[in-house]
């Protein structure tokens, strides 16, 4: 397992070194000057040529990308901003808890309603109680999350006046956020949990725990769902690393003061540190979610344990 855990890292090192390069690419040729963004309309040519040397943009692009991965990689200085003045490196962290925060109550809801509903759909099949929530799940995988959050607030909150629609000075400003960015999360675990669960229903164990006289409960909380776990736990581990970066979005409808609306500031600001800085950690944390899930992974599936278990023996008796 220890080749196993070396590959893993090594390929997590080479994605976050190849999002640095694409970023940063990105954020040079994209349309805009921060000069202009930063000192306003009003400013002289002069003063904005000033402040762009000051910056070093106007060196070659090799150059400023060398001094953006000596910074990040060596310094680890994700810079400061344009427009606040306040180093990247603290914006995150204040904002970090409230996003992680959000997105991990997401990703509860979506584990506890999305896999007993598919759980449900498998074991009724074919009836209606299985027709009516796939129905309901395919709705839910349509439905974009920005387009459910708007909706959210134009009903309870413009037209009802149950629910604020921004900040999160009580307990009721999380729900609209809550539900719009887990509806997408419950479809999908519950259409992969019914899936994986009647792959497994059919398969010949179940077959003889039945045919041994097992209650059903028995049999599917003995066998089908420890068998059903491995793919759903895939699933799952794609939406651990979209806990941050997936919320993105719904921060910018609901104006939640986290890692979403901070990005989107730089974006519209043209804040190159702050949008370089902020994709940059979302990457990382996507792949490190990612890196624990194929480590859990291996443990759980005796298929790639004896993989690399049987490869070690082999290479020791060479």
């Amino acid at each position: 397992m220890g080749k196993y855990v070396v590959k893993r890292l090594l390929a997590l090192v080479a994605i976050v070194f190849c999002v640095a390069v694409i970023i940063f690419t990105i954020m040079y040729f994209v349309p805009g000057d921060p000069a202009l963004t930063v000192l306003g309309s009003t400013s002289t040519v002069a003063e904005r040529e000033a402040y762009r040397e000051s910056l070093g943009l106007n060196d070659p692009f090799f150059v400023q990308l060398g001094r953006f991965l000596y910074q990040t990689f060596i310094k680890f200085d994700l810079g400061t901003s344009y427009t606040s003045k306040a180093p990247v490196w603290d914006e995150f962290a204040s904002r970090l808890p409230r996003t992680l925060l959000l997105g991990m109550i997401c990703l509860f809801v979506n584990i506890i309603v999305g896999i007993p509903l598919g759980v449900v759909c498998a074991l009724k099949q074919n009836k209606w109680a299985d027709h009516v929530i796939s129905v309901l799940a395919m709705i839910g995988v349509a439905i974009p999350g920005f387009w459910l959050a708007m909706l959210l607030v134009q009903l309870f909150s413009q037209q009802l006046g149950w629910l604020p629609a921004m900040g999160i000075d009580s307990w009721k400003c999380w729900i609209m956020p809550v539900i719009a960015g887990s509806l997408g999360g419950i479809a999908n675990n519950l259409r992969m949990t019914r899936s994986s669960v009647l792959e497994v229903i059919r398969a010949d164990l179940v077959t003889t725990a039945r045919a041994k006289g097992l209650a059903e409960y028995k049999v599917t909380y003995k066998h089908i769902l420890p068998n059903a776990l491995i793919p759903i736990l895939n699933q799952l581990g794609g939406q651990f690393g979209m806990v941050i970066s997936g919320t993105v979005v719904i921060e910018s409808v609901f104006s939640f003061p986290g890692i979403g609306t901070y990005m989107l500031s730089g974006i519209s600001n043209r804040d190159y540190p702050v949008v370089r800085g902020c994709v940059l950690l979302l990457a990382i944390f996507s792949a490190a979610a990612v890196l624990l899930v194929d480590l859990a992974y291996g443990f759980i599936d005796p298929r790639i344990k004896a993989q690399y278990v049987a490869g070690g023996k082999k290479h020791g008796k060479k």
